[in-house]
Formats: C-alpha cells, sequence, structure tokens
C-alpha cells in the first residue's frame, strides 16, 4: 500500500541532489520512500542523516550517505514535527526533539534549500507546548546552573531520562524538557535560549518550514505553507 505521506515529502527529489534524512517516525517512512524511489528510478543522490538511526537505517536500505560536516548545503530536508502551529503573519511554528535530535535536525534544516515537513492531523496545535515539553539540549557542565537560570526565567524543566539513565544525545549532551505556559512568546524564549553559553540547541522551529504535510485519520494528505 502506497504511503501518500511519505511520498508527497519526497516527490522534489531529483538525480544529483543533496537530501537531508530527518528522525523520527514520519521521517522513518520517508526515508523508506526515498529509498524505493531512488531505486526504482536509478537516481543518483546523496544524502545526509540528522541522527545516527537515520543514517543507519539509509545505509541499510541502499543509500549513499555522507558526513554533515563534509556537506556546504542541502537542496531538500524531509523530516516530522511534534507540534506546528500556524503563528502571526502565515509563520509555521514547530516544536521539535522528542526524539533527541533537534540541533542536528536544526543545522541540516538551516544549510537546506528546501524544507517539507510530515505530521499528523492531531499535532497541529493552537498553542506551542499544548502537547509536550520544549526540549532543551545542554551541555553537562552547565547543568546545575542553567536549571538555575531557567527557574529563574519562569521555566520549569527536568531533566530526562532515558531507559538506561539519564539520556544522552547524539553529541553526548543532557536534555531538559521545559514546560511552556499558555501565551509564552515562543520567540523571545527562543532567542534568550540562543543566548545561554551552556544551551547547545533546542526545539523551537520558528522560520525553518517551506511547507508542513498533514496526514488525516484516513490517510489523506493537506497542504500547510506560508
Amino acid at each position: 500500500m502506497a504511503d501518500l505521506l511519505a511520498e508527497r515529502a519526497i516527490e522534489g527529489v531529483q538525480g544529483g541532489m543533496v537530501v537531508g534524512l530527518g528522525t523520527g517516525r514520519a521521517a522513518t517512512r520517508g526515508i523508506r520512500a526515498l529509498a524505493a524511489k531512488v531505486g526504482s528510478q536509478r537516481l543518483k543522490i546523496e544524502c545526509v542523516g540528522t541522527s545516527r538511526h537515520s543514517e543507519e537505517l539509509a545505509h541499510e536500505l541502499g543509500l549513499t550517505v555522507r558526513e554533515m560536516g563534509d556537506v556546504g548545503g542541502v537542496d531538500l530536508l524531509f523530516d516530522g514535527a511534534d507540534e506546528v502551529m500556524v503563528g502571526g503573519g502565515g509563520d509555521l511554528v514547530m516544536l521539535k526533539g522528542r526524539g533527541g535530535a533537534m540541533v542536528r535536525e536544526k543545522i541540516v534544516a538551516r544549510a537546506s534549500a528546501r524544507n517539507v515537513y510530515m505530521v499528523q492531523e492531531g499535532k497541529v496545535v493552537e498553542r506551542i507546548g499544548a502537547l509536550c515539553a520544549l526540549p532543551v539540549e545542554v551541555l553537562r557542565f552547565g547543568m546545575a546552573s542553567t536549571l538555575r537560570w531557567l527557574s529563574a526565567q519562569g521555566l520549569k524543566g527536568e531533566i530526562r531520562i532515558g531507559d538506561s539513565g539519564e539520556y544522552v544525545t547524539d553529541e553526548g549532551n543532557s536534555v531538559v524538557d521545559v514546560e511552556l505556559a499558555a501565551g509564552a512568546d515562543v520567540r523571545a524564549i527562543a532567542a534568550m535560549l540562543d543566548g545561554h553559553p551552556a544551551v547547545v540547541g533546542h526545539g523551537l522551529f520558528l522560520d525553518e518550514a517551506s511547507v508542513v504535510l498533514v496526514e488525516d485519520g484516513e490517510g489523506g494528505v493537506r497542504e500547510m505553507g506560508r
């Protein structure tokens, strides 16, 4: 059975492109659809992954994967998101990072000419933070002082715990999940977090989306654009 959402996400992929591979369940669907397209059309493309998991899956499926550190630009990225909101002026504001890959995801997104995000209908929200906390990646060296600083800004955060103890990202850092209150100014919060030396990155994606594809409960897909 065709995966309409994934196929829509990769429909712009052409031979010669560098394609960014997102992380998470939606992105995994896209990677599998991309591998099928590359095989059936015999396309020559190169890929960069936003996580070790995505890189490993791409390798398994026969895709050519390069290190992002060696790539100057990306033609198209497809990825998922945990929340999407239409902001003022038609902006597509997203929250990402439940999978812990938000720093790599943002690096690839900002190097890409076009960014396509895939979500299910239930992830379209009226306010960011309605469904999940905001992930903030923090250097372990500055953890205690950063938690205190976050609290002073009115941002209550808890260190993420994984199956085998404190969660660690692919970059070797910890994640603090921060609750966002109703009415929170996400642009002000993003700017504040960007300015703190112990914060490596966070899950507020304010301007990265070119388009968001939304899957309804019956497999149909609608498009949200700027």
